[in-house]
């Protein structure tokens, strides 16, 4: 197993990898909507949503993967009221590609945030 490190998207707030390689396969933790400095962006689902999914791309490339190539996502929502919002931006992130998903609303999420996204993906 391979621990997955960039300064391109914030470093773990907690005890945990920001990713990590186990044959082939690249399992990222739940990004939010810190910038690689770690500030925490306001209550603004769109710019949260964004910044998830910018974090998202950089762990995928530091693990030698990218967006084209993830296999799942779970997307955690702390309001189901952003579904449509989310589905949009998350969309157009991963243009044609569709992985499997699941999209879960949750109570709350760390810093408050309303957004959490992980992925599995192909080296």
């Amino acid at each position: 197993m391979e621990c997955i490190s960039t300064d391109k998207a914030p470093q773990a707030i907690g005890p945990y990898s920001q990713a990590v390689v186990v044959n082939g396969m690249l399992y990222t933790s739940g990004q939010i909507a810190l910038t690689p400095e770690g500030v925490m962006l306001g209550a603004d689902i769109v710019l949260q949503t964004q910044q998830v999914l910018r974090n998202l791309e950089a762990v995928l490339s530091a693990g030698g993967s990218e967006m084209s190539k993830v296999v799942k996502c779970t997307i955690f929502l702390s309001s189901m009221d952003d579904f449509a919002t989310v589905n949009d931006l998350y969309e157009a992130a991963f243009k044609r590609h569709k992985p499997v998903r699941s999209t879960v609303a949750v109570k709350t999420l760390p810093k408050n945030a309303l957004v959490e996204i992980d992925a599995i993906a192909l080296i």
